[in-house]
Parts: C-alpha cells; structure tokens; sequence
C-alpha cells in the first residue's frame, strides 16, 4: 500500500507528530513549502490580500504566500533571535493585511508571544514557518503551536527528515478540514471516510471525485511517512546532540574577540538547524569589508576541512522575483493589488547579519549529526584561522 489519504504510514505518522507537539491536527505534505501554503489557503488568505514575513528567511516562506496570489511584505528582523522584528510588524500592518508568518529561524524560536499580541490586537492570525524548528520550545510550548497553523518540513537538512517533505498542523477543525481540500484536489475528504476504506484496496472506496475549491496534489507517500516515523523516534536525541555541540562550540568561539554565536532567548530551547557565528573584524583591529572578511575566513576553513558556507547571501526581496516583480507573468499578483515597496535598504539588520556571518557545517552535513570530537577540531581549526587574519 503506497498511496492514498489514509495510507497506514501517513495516517500513524500525522498521529505521532500532532502527539509530540501537543496539536489536534496534522497532515502530511509533500514538502514544507506545501504545508505552508495550504495553512494560507485554509485561513483564506486570497488574492490581493498582504501578508507580513520576515525578509531573513528560505524563499518557501513568501512563495507560499504568492501561490495564494496574495502579497508578500517584508519586513526587517531583530539581531538576537534572527526572527522578524515585532516593532516593525506593527508598522507594516495596513488595511490590506491578513495575516502575519514569522519563522523560527534555525532552530531558534523568535519573539512569537509579542508577534501573537499584535495578531491579537488587529484580529489576524499568525501563520508558524516552523520548517527548521521541529521541538524547539518557549516557556515549554513547542513552537508551531502558537499560531492558528503552522508548517514544518522534512527536508533532508532538518532534524527530522526523509529526504522531501512536510507538515501541517492546528488546532481548529475548520482550518484542518480546508487545508486538507487544498491538500488533494480541492476534495473533500474527511477522516470518518477512513471508516469505509479498506488498505488491500487503496485506490478503490466511495471518493466522490468532486473538488469544491482550488486545490493541488500534496499528499506524501508512504516510504517517505514511514522514515519520518522511524526518526520522529530519534528527533529528541538528534536535537539533544544539536545542543551538545552548539552549547560546546559557543563557549569556545565566544572566547575569540570579534566573534558572536547564536543566542538562545530565556525560557527557549533551540534545536540548532543551522549554526550561524557573526564575525566583527573591527575587534582583531582589520579595517576590511564584512563582506571581504565573511568570504575570506569561509575560504580559509574550507581549505582546512571545516564546512563553512553562507547558505542566504541576500535577503529575499532582494531575489529577482521580487525585485521585478516577475510573478506568474504580466506581475501578477502585484499588478492586480496596491503596490509594495521591496527596497533593500529597508532591512539594515538582515543586510547586515548577511554580510557579517557564516553559517558552520553544511546543508548536507549539519551540526545536528556531529560528534562532539569533531566540533572540537572544528573549534580549534577556527580560532587558528580567525586569529591568522589579523
């Protein structure tokens, strides 16, 4: 059996994970950019409409956006958690706004209560980007449990992965029934249908074929459910590891001048997706670019065996869709809504992090699955290489 909505592996696995978050409601998806979208769609987020989103973030977050033919605004983050800034939230509220989406940011939890008070303020729901936070907790609410909807995914990178995938969940059944139409064709398939499936016969059952709104083809599959399940297992030992080696190495790089590793806020828990170190050359008294001195020590590891790399080098307005506004053609959905301005000069604090920062390990090989004698070297190598530059 290896397809269908209430395939064994899909339907144990969305159980487990709404389980371990502490959520009614979970789907699988076929990617965290699809379970994004279809909590946009279930909060009938439609075109035209404006919703707010850090401008440090993966692509996915403002293209789920615009696969709702909505607008993307961005705005600038705060520099301890890399999350969206809430003072510039409130700013960028207009009319026009339906909802805001922060996103936990390598593993971090941002400032979601101060971002949820202005959600509540205004009557707009907050949409989780949790792609890259699955575990990670404030004041032990795990993250992706605050919004109305949250999206996670399973992307080989992650901490819980399987190579491609995703999730979404909620609390609210009405959301829950809508993303999962927008899930699979625009049907209207509920849980009770599963009462009249029989898994000998996947593809057979009482499906009426009859889709009542937009919809697209989500739905993960049962290889790729069950591998997750299997390291759903393991997701508390791999962050665990994940904060072993970052606490190791934050001690250790704190100690170089000039160096600022991650910061946890108080009563967070982080799980460490990416581990990104600031760097200030003024401090070893080397009058050079940020950017001269970011892509020079990223060189020199390299050439010592450390995976180092920049993983975003420019914020995502800055991306040529968004710059020009390319859209699905003709500008839309821009040209059919109240123009935004994308200028980069607008966001100095993400600017500026992604000039001045390196991310240590890679997308292949994260920090997550390191042993804590390799982070040793990794630390040493980098004092070694930092002070050479001065």
């Amino acid at each position: 059996i290896l397809s269908g909505p209430f395939a064994p592996e899909v339907v144990s696995l969305q159980s487990e994970f709404a389980q371990f978050l502490g959520s009614k409601y979970c789907l699988t998806t076929n990617s965290g950019t699809a379970a994004l979208h279809i909590g946009l769609a279930a909060l009938e987020i439609g075109p035209g409409d404006e919703v707010i989103c850090p401008a440090f973030t993966f692509v996915a977050t403002a293209l789920s956006i615009l696969h709702q033919n909505a607008i993307p605004v961005f705005v600038d983050i705060e520099p301890k958690t890399l999350g969206m800034d809430p003072k510039l939230v409130e700013a960028a509220i207009t009319p026009r706004t339906r909802a805001i989406m922060p996103v936990h940011m390598h593993g971090i939890p941002c400032d979601i209560e101060a971002i949820l008070a202005i959600g509540r303020k205004y009557n707009l729901p907050v949409i989780e980007d949790a792609c890259q936070a699955h575990g990670a907790s404030l004041n032990g609410k795990k993250v992706g449990t605050f919004g109305s909807v949250a999206g996670f995914s399973t992307q080989s990178s992650k901490n819980l992965s399987c190579g491609e995938g995703g999730l979404f969940v909620t609390d609210d059944e009405k959301l829950f029934e809508r993303a999962n139409r927008t899930r699979m064709f625009g049907e209207n398939i509920k849980p009770q249908d599963q009462n009249s499936y029989q898994q000998e016969r996947a593809l057979d059952g009482n499906r009426a074929y009859d889709s009542i709104n937009m919809g697209w083809m989500y739905r993960t599959n049962e290889m790729s459910a069950a591998l997750v399940r299997s390291q759903l297992s393991r997701l508390d030992f791999w962050n665990a590891n994940a904060r072993k080696n970052a606490e190791f190495l934050s001690a250790k790089l704190s100690e170089l001048p000039g160096i600022t590793p991650p910061v946890v806020p108080q009563g967070a828990v982080g799980v460490f997706h990416k581990y990104r170190v600031r760097l200030d050359a003024s401090k070893l008294n080397l009058d050079l670019p940020p950017k001269k001195v970011r892509d020079t020590l990223i060189q020199n590891l390299v050439a010592q065996g450390v995976d180092a790399v920049l993983w975003q080098s420019q914020p995502v307005p800055g991306q040529r869709l968004f710059l020009e506004k390319i859209g699905y053609g003709k500008g839309i959905p821009w040209s059919t809504a109240t123009p935004v301005n994308y200028s980069l000069d607008q966001y100095p604090e993400t600017n500026r992090l992604l000039e001045s920062s390196i991310c240590l390990f890679s997308q292949t090989y994260p920090i997550a699955a390191q042993s804590l004698e390799l982070c040793e070297k990794v630390a040493e190598i980098f004092k070694k290489v930092w002070l050479e530059l001065a």
